[in-house]
């Protein structure tokens, strides 16, 4: 372990000790505070957007660490919150009382421990910090691209940075800062929360198809101004027909082989839900959501 891994650890440990532990279970934690150490940080945004959404949590001075490592304990805390887990199962390796302990139960239940040495004080590399990723996100995207690391699917689906230039692009064993964390957790609750928005535009349209005499008709969501909602006809000769938030359609089912529905959000273009219609006069739908082994931009 070098200098700079032994001053994290024990900085980590100290934190720890002294009720740090970045745990909303933890009535020592301040949700909000002046931002002291990391005003200037690049990570500052983050940092703030996670504390709101309490994520993220400072210290009782209203500090954050954000050059120190993070560990395993205070990342699997957040992942927990964001996902806003509730059940739990057995986490034998920490006693009662462990600070991280219902972090550690509630991350089991939903089996994010998978193959995961329980270690809370554990300083995490990008390779354990991107595991820890898909395995909490696995039923929300599906499976990572197997032909990469953890890493470097995260890195190729944008939620992690790569490493500084002149070194390997995928590099794993580079340590991952609690600004950096910051970051890489704010695209996992946007993700979660446009995921959610997505759905409910995707059943308020489908409960107001209706196929009648012929036709099939609906209206695409009005929807808000982050997200941009379509529904596009493919005819049988090929043909597309498109409506967009608000527009009523009335559309002949027998010149129609298919339909998409999309929610994209305009912020950054990513896919908050997407469904395929292929079987009329039935209506049923399939969900086609972008997932992580998909590049960003294909379907």
């Amino acid at each position: 372990m070098n200098k700079h891994a032994i001053i994290s650890y024990l900085l980590a440990s100290v934190l720890a000790v002294a009720g740090f532990t970045g745990v909303a279970d933890s009535p020592t934690v301040q949700a909000k505070a002046s931002a002291k150490d990391y005003a200037s940080h690049k990570a500052k945004a983050a940092i703030d957007f996670g504390v709101q959404k309490k994520y993220l949590w400072l210290d009782n001075k209203g500090n954050f660490y954000p050059n120190s490592q993070i560990t395993q304990g205070q990342f699997i805390a957040s992942l927990v919150a964001i996902r806003g887990l509730k059940e739990v199962a057995p986490v034998p390796q920490l006693l009662d009382g462990h600070w991280a302990k219902m972090s550690y139960e509630k991350a089991q239940k939903a089996g994010i421990l998978a193959g995961v040495k329980v270690e809370p004080n554990r300083l995490l590399t990008k390779e354990d910090t991107a595991a820890l990723v898909y395995a909490a996100w696995k039923p929300i995207r599906g499976e990572k691209n197997p032909n990469l690391t953890n890493t470097g699917a995260l890195i190729t689906w944008g939620w992690m940075k790569p490493a500084p230039s002149g070194q390997p692009k995928f590099r794993e064993d580079l340590p991952v800062t609690r600004g950096e964390a910051a970051e890489i957790l704010r695209y996992l609750w946007k993700d979660k929360w446009q995921l959610e928005q997505g759905a409910k535009f995707a059943d308020e349209f489908h409960k107001s198809l209706k196929v009648v005499n012929g036709k099939i008709s609906g209206k695409v969501p009005k929807g808000d101004s982050d997200f941009m909602i379509t529904a596009t006809f493919v005819t049988k000769q090929n043909e597309r027909e498109g409506f967009i938030n608000n527009q009523s359609f009335n559309v002949p089912i027998n010149s129609v082989s298919s339909m998409v529905f999309f929610v994209t959000n305009k912020h950054d273009s990513t896919d908050a839900g997407s469904f395929r219609y292929s079987k009329f006069p039935e209506l049923e739908r399939t969900s086609i959501s972008q997932k992580f082994h998909t590049p960003r931009g294909v379907k």
